[in-house]
């Protein structure tokens, strides 16, 4: 039946968050949803696609994640529907424990913007909690000529529900000597009181057994109870008295577990048992009491657990000191606990990239990081930094986020890679200080052209030579890498004697090892000129190219020819005649060769 009627308030609750929600996202500025405790996994917690303005197509088109620290276990994004949703069950006790309101912030990244938004989600309470105590019963000592009046301190209920689900009343099972009394406590709390309404007598009744029951205002109310046994007890006519009725102290977060926080006292003159004051905490949390321990015998107060400034800041701890006959006062110990720097800063790489383009803007995106330290005041005030001169630098964007982004165009050719270190320090005596690194490659970009050795070549080449054989061989450097380093050679088009250069000259594309087609003669030329491209595979392709002068040399390959007379054909002599009175000196004939 109760669970059938807590399941009601569920659902009542639900509505209630579909009313609320509709009336946070019809305003303008920050996103906020409400979300009951206790849903299932999956359950719908706001239209994020809707209120960034995208479609949810556009979740995971545009790497829209969540990366929010410690809350990515809690929410999740639906890319069909476009909704933020619940990973797991919520509860808010455990997330927000004695806070009235609960409040998560998460922020969800646009990848290809890089843009970041907050997000704040209201856990809305529902009545999952009873009221309890931390003891199933307890014992009261109350003198026998105590007067009408007398009042004796109960044991507070605890419920960690908020609002109407919390604890709101308490009622004392019907009797004929106790009422019940609220005493008002600290940060407006009511703490019960048992009420002696007439006089005891042990001798007729030397125990009475009561019944305390704490309820909350939960639909359904829910509720718990302690026993309570009130020991009858002889005369004992002082009251034990503290030394201070509050005791105050400071102590570091990182005491040791047995370090001595303080010493309580209280005196009590009676004699014998009624005058031994036995200590110990009253009205005390659970988790206080892993922190503390008090020693019943000596009121010493001990570290028993671990304190952490960031979780808790402050105790406020009601001690008891009770006499032998049953008689007791208490006292306040205030406890608060001082900031120590414990705590290194944190540095969180939300989205990065390993590889920039060369011939990337100024102001690129590299990295986007978060850097949180836990500790407060001046220790949790963090400074991020690059050591080294590059050409980086951090820029604020969003909270305690930063982007890495460059400050001038990369050259590859001079620097290829870069190990960046990041470190955050923060402000405490002594600074923590936290480093991470970042690997970043610098992508080639074609801004290179092939080069050639020198600005021309000679090539000197006997004539005759054979066909085919190579006779020269040209070389061009490229910076770049890959593609845009591989280089083709070819011939720039020309024509010799008419015809094409190609089919005088080869070269080989990938080595430019210069071939001759033909046999050169000296007699038909003596020397040619041609221009040799060199063009890497870039895109776009950048080329260069340079003169080749070749030059034939002469061979002794013709033997003279008489030209003129004219051998005769048939293969006798050839005769030449002169006059007989030719004198010294005649010309005869000319030979021409």
């Amino acid at each position: 039946m109760g669970n059938r009627l807590l399941r009601l308030d569920r659902s009542g609750l639900v509505l209630l968050y579909i009313f609320l929600r509709t009336l946070q996202e019809s305003g303008a500025g920050h996103i906020r949803y409400s979300v009951p405790e206790e849903t299932d996994k999956g359950f719908f917690v706001g239209n994020i696609s809707k209120d960034l303005g995208l479609e949810p197509w556009e979740l995971a088109e545009r790497g829209v994640r969540i990366i929010s620290r410690d809350r990515m276990q809690l929410f999740a994004l639906n890319p069909r529907s476009g909704s933020l949703i619940t990973a797991g069950r919520l509860d808010r006790e455990e997330l927000c424990e004695t806070l009235s309101s609960c409040f998560l912030n998460i922020e969800i990244l646009v990848e290809d913007t890089l843009k970041i938004y907050g997000v704040e989600v209201e856990i809305m309470d529902v009545n999952d909690n009873a009221p309890s105590f931390q003891e199933a019963e307890i014992e009261i000592k109350v003198s026998e000529h105590a007067p009408p009046g007398s009042r004796f301190p109960l044991p507070s209920a605890r419920d960690p529900d908020v609002g109407m689900n919390s604890l709101q009343s308490y009622r004392l099972n019907p009797n004929s000597y106790f009422s019940l009394h609220m005493r008002d406590g600290t940060g407006g709390a009511k703490n019960p009181e048992l009420v002696l309404e007439g006089s005891l007598d042990r001798e007729k009744e030397a125990a009475h057994r009561l019944l305390l029951t704490a309820f909350d205002g939960g639909d359904p109310i829910q509720q718990g109870a302690v026993a309570i046994r009130v020991v009858v007890l002889d005369v004992n006519d002082h009251v034990p008295k503290f030394t201070q009725s509050v005791y105050r102290v400071s102590i570091p977060e990182n005491l040791s577990s047995g370090t001595r926080v303080l010493m309580v006292n209280a005196t009590d003159p009676d004699e014998g048992i009624n005058g031994e004051v036995v200590y110990s905490f009253q009205n005390m949390e659970s988790k206080t009491s892993e922190i503390f321990q008090l020693d019943s015998q000596t009121g010493e107060v001990l570290i028993r657990g671990s304190l952490d400034f960031e979780k808790y800041r402050f105790y406020e701890i009601e001690i008891q000191g009770q006499d032998g006959g049953g008689l007791s006062t208490t006292a306040k110990m205030l406890i608060t606990v001082v900031d120590v720097n414990d705590n290194a800063p944190e540095i969180t790489i939300t989205s990065s990239t390993n590889s920039v383009l060369e011939s990337s803007p100024p102001g690129t995106v590299i990295a986007l990081l978060n850097v949180q330290d836990q500790d407060s005041g001046e220790n949790g005030q963090v400074s991020c930094f690059l050591p080294n001169s590059l050409p980086f630098k951090l820029e604020k964007t969003y909270g305690n986020y930063y982007k890495l982004i460059t400050t001038r165009m990369l050259d590859r050719e001079q620097v290829h890679s870069y190990n960046i270190t990041l470190i955050a320090t923060d402000q405490g005596f002594p600074p923590l200080s936290t480093e991470t690194h970042i690997s970043l490659n610098v992508a080639d970009d074609n801004d290179n052209p092939p080069t050639f050795a020198d600005s021309s070549y000679s090539v000197y080449i006997p004539e005759n030579n054979a066909r085919g054989a190579s006779f020269f061989s040209v070389m061009a450097i490229d910076l770049d890498s890959s593609e845009n380093s591989q280089i083709t050679y070819s011939l720039v088009e020309d024509t010799l004697q008419g015809e094409p250069l190609s089919s005088y000259i080869s070269i080989n594309s990938d080595t430019g090892t210069l071939y001759a087609l033909r046999s050169f003669d000296y007699e038909q030329f003596r020397d040619l000129q041609l221009w040799v491209t060199a063009q890497d595979s870039g895109k776009p392709p950048l080329s260069s190219n340079v003169s080749v002068s070749i030059f034939v040399l002469d061979q002794n390959d013709n033997t003279p020819e008489i030209l003129y007379p004219t051998i005769p054909t048939d293969g006798s002599t050839g005769v030449e005649l002169a006059p007989r009175s030719a004198e010294p000196g005649y010309l005869v004939t000319k030979v021409v060769a």
